[in-house]
């Protein structure tokens, strides 16, 4: 699986952002997705995850309630919906695959694939 993120950019305090991840290959529905970032010198976390159904997700406490991960298997995409950003989510924003289908899970090396990234910069 080959993995595509995009819709990252520059956005003030209180804004919204989509981002996308498009992945290649018949398979998408096959895997549990999930979406990590990584703050200028600071490690790789986790953010959010889907299940392959998409009928289960997982979000890190610091985007509930903010946030919404989403996938469309006949479109093989899987989304995050980041509104009222904060200076503290600026990141390079990561999709990845989990070949586990329950999919959850916030530990980096239980990932497959991995996406290239997409800069969210929120400005204060």
């Amino acid at each position: 699986v080959q993995l595509q993120a995009s819709g990252g950019g520059l956005v003030q305090a209180g804004g919204s952002l989509r981002l996308s991840c498009a992945a290649s290959g018949r398979t998408f529905s096959s895997y549990a997705m999930g979406w990590f970032r990584q703050a200028p010198g600071k490690e790789r976390e986790f953010v959010a995850a889907i299940s392959w159904s998409g009928g289960t997700t997982y979000y890190t406490d610091s985007v509930k309630g903010r946030f919404t991960i989403s996938r469309d298997n006949a479109k093989n995409t899987v989304y995050l919906q980041m509104n009222s950003l904060k200076p503290e989510d600026t990141a390079v924003y990561y999709c990845a695959a989990d070949s586990r289908l329950k999919g959850g899970s916030r530990l980096i090396y239980e990932y497959d694939y991995w996406g290239q990234g997409t800069l969210v910069t929120v400005s204060s």
